[in-house]
């Protein structure tokens, strides 16, 4: 660990929860340098729905290097690239309807945004971008801007502009429908909201601690969107590629986003890889005019192709997703009937799920607990509060099991010696027995 300690910036972030050298790794398990097993719920923030050197993935890969297939590529048109698109044309955009042009930006999801946000201002003549409360888009400035945790705002170091900020769904309490908010100031020329190019949304909030935006909801946003000619951007860069059930996380409310950002899982293996979805009339860019010099992750082509292939030629995975997130949701939600006092509880969509704490410090003493005994796992939410399980969407529902049972039994040990329980209060409730 010396050499880290050494060397390595204060800026790390999970190794701080984790403290462990990691060597190897398989599937749904992370191996550390003793040897010792632990099941991961973590999954590289998402970026591992396929789990650790999916053999199917890495058979390809092994074979692309030998044949000393292209590594790197800039925008240059590759057989790899040319295969990826052809299997997601024809497995994922065309089977849902959607007629997207994809757009390759820099590898990371904040790279996704960054673009996103700059065609939809190009495209429209519009600065300003709407977006919600509890939201995170990455830690570029553009995206930054988009971001509401304010330990991530408050290390710019500058005014972060171009952006107003929205009550999400429920921020208001469950009885009021925020959209109609929106609707109300983008109507109103003296609200002081000026006309945006975009609104953008994740469709559940993981970073903002697992808030899932209604059917509903999200229905009524395209349709205030297009009352208003304004584009809808979806980012789905950590609820997508299956994360919720389906491919897409907007499927189930039947929307169609006039753009998309995709990274995290997109590239199967845990490969850095990253694209923005949209229209073909918006496709307005000039040659060169957004680029990055790592836009061409030929390795990641590869095997994005194959999760496509292997994973979504069918229905098969996602309802063996959808079939994990129900076991998921009954046994959190049979955590919070015996633990914490009534005061725990469930949120989420398919195997995108949590316990909130309400404490952060206790949800922490809890993910720590869980670490002691094997299992990783982070927390989320403005505190920190929101236990978040992410295991790998392939993993198999014995080892499901033992997790969700490893969580148990820390949530047991360390409930069973706090004296008390921090309660849920509804802001709103408060208010008006403040008044």
């Amino acid at each position: 660990m010396k050499i880290f300690e050494q060397i390595e910036s204060e800026v790390q972030s999970y190794a701080r929860s984790f403290p462990r050298v990691f060597n190897k790794a398989q599937g749904e398990f992370l191996y550390d340098e003793d040897g010792k097993r632990y099941l991961d719920f973590l999954a590289g923030a998402g970026t591992l729905n396929y789990g650790h050197n999916n053999p199917v993935f890495k058979e390809k890969l092994l074979e692309y290097i030998h044949a000393d297939g292209i590594t790197h590529g800039l925008d240059l048109h590759t057989k790899a690239k040319g295969e990826f698109l052809e299997a997601f044309n024809e497995k994922i955009l065309k089977p849902r309807d959607l007629d997207y042009v994809m757009q390759f930006t820099g590898p990371t999801g904040t790279n996704a945004v960054e673009a996103a946000l700059k065609l939809a201002r190009n495209v429209t003549g519009r600065e300003n971008v709407i977006s919600f409360t509890n939201g995170f888009h990455g830690v570029t400035m553009g995206a930054l801007a988009a971001t509401g945790n304010s330990h991530h705002r408050g290390a710019a170091g500058v005014s972060l502009s171009g952006v107003s900020r929205m009550p999400f769904d429920g921020y208001l309490g469950d009885d009021i429908d925020t959209t109609v908010y929106l609707d109300k100031v983008l109507t109103d020329s003296s609200s002081g909201i000026d006309k945006p190019a975009a609104v953008i949304v994740e469709t559940v909030q993981g970073e903002g601690g697992i808030n899932v935006a209604s059917v509903e909801w999200l229905r009524q946003l395209e349709k205030v969107c297009r009352k208003h000619e304004v584009l809808l951007i979806v980012d789905d860069i950590q609820a997508g590629c299956g994360r919720t059930g389906t491919y897409f996380s907007f499927e189930e409310a039947g929307i169609k986003p006039d753009i998309v950002t995709l990274s995290k899982s997109l590239g199967g293996y845990g490969l850095p890889f990253a694209v923005v979805l949209f229209s073909p009339e918006l496709d307005q860019w000039k040659p060169g005019e957004h680029n990055g010099t790592f836009r061409g992750n030929n390795f990641a082509f590869v095997t994005a192709k194959a999760a496509i292939d292997h994973y979504w030629s069918d229905d098969a995975f996602a309802a063996d997703i959808q079939s994990k997130g129900r076991y998921i949701k009954e046994r959190l939600e049979q955590f919070v009937e015996q633990y914490g006092d009534g005061n725990f509880s469930t949120r989420g969509r398919g195997m995108f799920q949590g316990i909130n704490c309400v404490s952060g410090e206790l949800a922490d003493k809890i993910t720590t607990q869980a670490f002691q005994k094997g299992l990783i796992i982070e927390t989320s939410g403005a505190d920190d509060q929101v236990i978040k399980l992410f295991c790998p969407l392939v993993i198999s529902m014995e080892n499901l099991a033992a997790g969700v049972d490893i969580l148990e039994s820390a949530i047991r040990e360390v409930c069973a010696k706090e004296d008390s329980f921090p309660e849920q209060k509804k802001y709103f409730d408060q208010v008006s027995m403040a008044s």
